[in-house]
């Protein structure tokens, strides 16, 4: 039955899974940045990184294609010295996800880390634990359900991207063609039938992920 839109499916998957993965480290590294440390430009900082909440995804796009397009900063970069180009590939498709729902990771992150009671972590380095051991052990365990809720709605949301996508990967069948971008071609193309079954897939995931967050939301408000 969905076997027309597996392609489309799978990929999206992919692309979600990879801006997840990258956005938990970066989001995490960054959220306890945020949290712990004070420095000129904070504030600043947390409102750049902020932005991709407001703006226009196909505004995100361009900005991304400005820095990693063959004429880009960044891109050529990527191209002189590596050989690799992100537009119009599963990669760029990637980076614009990881942007997008960079603060869906960022902010939950931030919000868990200043939860944490400072003077456990303190207590923890005075009996001997180094900052990364305080990180693991004491942190992180204390924070796991408010960085992870954040993470399954990142994950939900790079599900449906598609501005920021469009204009950086295009919509190449079994190549940039994300779950989202189908909707749209289905859509244009007349195929109502095609365009069901794929607001469905996405509906279904979205229910699934939002179910998740307030199951996460429940047990922490219990604990």
């Amino acid at each position: 039955m969905f076997q027309d839109v597996l392609p489309a499916l799978l990929l999206s998957l992919k692309v979600s899974f990879w801006a997840s993965g990258l956005n938990l480290v970066l989001g995490v590294a960054v959220g306890w940045l945020l949290a712990r440390c004070r420095f000129p430009g904070r504030n600043l900082l947390d409102v750049v990184l902020t932005l991709p909440m407001v703006m226009p995804p196909t505004v995100m796009g361009y900005y991304l294609l400005v820095l990693f397009g063959r004429n880009g900063v960044l891109g050529q970069l990527l191209q002189e010295y590596f050989g690799i180009s992100l537009i119009f590939t599963w990669q760029g498709a990637v980076l614009a996800a990881t942007a997008v729902t960079f603060p869906l990771v960022c902010k939950p992150a931030r919000a868990a880390f200043e939860e944490v009671n400072p003077q456990l972590e303190q207590a923890a380095r005075v009996l001997g634990l180094g900052e990364w051991a305080v990180f693991l052990r004491v942190t992180l365990p204390l924070a796991w359900r408010g960085i992870l809720a954040g993470l399954l709605l990142a994950f939900a949301r790079a599900l449906g991207e598609f501005g920021a996508t469009l204009m950086i990967a295009g919509s190449i069948p079994n190549q940039t063609q994300t779950l989202s971008i189908a909707v749209y071609e289905a859509v244009q193309a007349g195929d109502d039938a095609l365009a069901t079954k794929l607001v469905i897939l996405i509906s279904a995931v979205c229910v699934a992920v939002l179910w998740s967050v307030n199951h996460l939301a429940k047990a922490k408000d219990k604990a």
